[in-house]
């Protein structure tokens, strides 16, 4: 019997107690005597008895956890966010409960759900790409509890949020190419209705209509952002009449799935095609040439949607209005891009 976790009930049954005596005996209460608790203590220790923590908050209204939900923890992107979370949350007094999407809208639903069914205090959301509507997240805002989303949201739909200017970002990796004498640049573009891609796109054709270059259609290709996305899009790219001389590419899964195919065509890289990622993943660094890529200030991201939920939970007996920060964009030029002189 020692050997099961015993609850509060098993305890009261064991010596003929009220339950709320055995309560009272656990918490030291005043008006229980000497003898009582010692009794309770004693048959607690020998049927292992761990206090429900969880209980006793929800008992207090409140579960001291927040929710996340991410898309996948694979790369360091999320990972790092994450850190960012629990550092901020931690230090707060606050757990947190970790739920991945697997960028699938059904298992986002499902995630939704959980959370809400162990009562967190609020949760934070990065959305899946397969995500198209905002209904069950609507059905947290009905129940009063406090969300923020991080990096992606649904495009058009008014939330609190921290994003980084992902548009920036963008421009700023085309006008580096363009500074390198790129003429010809191609767009690996992601799903346009989550708002970083729409965003990092907008940026890549305003870089080149400032600086007097034709948008071309054939140079841009859409897909999901996967290394395979990467392959198949720069092997469409190489079949055109005249190939790009840059590719900027909206993740560097993607641009990393090109640097496979222009090494299989002997190209080289910059000098026959120059290569612009998004995201800063850690592998960048140990590529062959290392990619150039824009950074998202993950850790401040996380650090700082956990900060912003926090006053929301603070506040939940208010009406307010959704907030949002912007962190701004990082553009680490490496030997994928850079070639020429700037």
């Amino acid at each position: 019997m020692a050997a099961k976790r015993a609850s509060i009930s098993d305890i009261a049954k064991e010596l003929n107690l009220a339950v709320s005596t055995v309560s009272r005996a656990l918490s030291g209460h005043a008006r229980i005597s000497e003898a009582t608790r010692k009794r309770v203590w004693k048959l607690a220790k020998q049927l292992n008895y761990q206090p429900n923590h969880l209980a006793a908050a929800l008992r207090k209204g409140r579960s001291n956890t927040l929710g996340v939900i991410v898309p996948h923890i694979d790369g360091n992107f999320f990972a790092l966010v994450m850190k960012g979370i629990e550092d901020v949350a931690n230090k707060a007094g606050f757990n947190v409960m970790l739920c991945q999407s697997n960028e699938d809208y059904v298992h986002e639903q499902k995630n939704i759900e959980t959370l809400m069914n162990a009562q967190v205090d609020g949760i934070l959301v990065s959305m899946a790409r397969t995500t198209r509507d905002f209904k069950h997240f609507e059905k947290v805002r009905r129940r009063d509890v406090p969300l923020v989303f991080f990096d992606r949201i649904l495009d058009g739909v008014d939330v609190s949020a921290v994003v980084l200017d992902d548009y920036q970002g963008g421009y700023q990796s085309v006008k580096h190419l363009l500074d390198q004498g790129c003429r010809r640049i191609a767009h690996f573009g992601g799903p346009q209705h989550i708002n970083v891609y729409k965003n990092r796109y907008a940026g890549y054709c305003q870089a080149l209509h400032d600086h007097g270059i034709p948008f071309e259609e054939e140079l841009v290709v859409f897909g999901d952002m996967a290394l395979e996305d990467g392959i198949r899009g720069m092997k469409q790219l190489l079949a055109l009449p005249k190939r790009p001389d840059a590719v900027f590419s909206a993740s560097d899964f993607s641009v990393v799935g090109a640097m496979q195919v222009l090494k299989q065509h002997k190209l080289r890289i910059p000098q026959d095609i120059a290569l612009s990622g998004f995201s800063n993943e850690t592998f960048t660094s140990f590529t062959e040439p290392m990619l150039t890529s824009v950074d998202q200030h993950c850790e401040e991201m996380g650090g700082a949607a956990v900060r912003l939920l926090l006053e929301m939970v603070q506040e939940r007996t208010k009406q307010l209005s959704p907030r949002k920060i912007v962190l701004q964009p990082l553009l680490l030029a490496r030997e994928s891009s850079r070639w020429r002189q700037e």
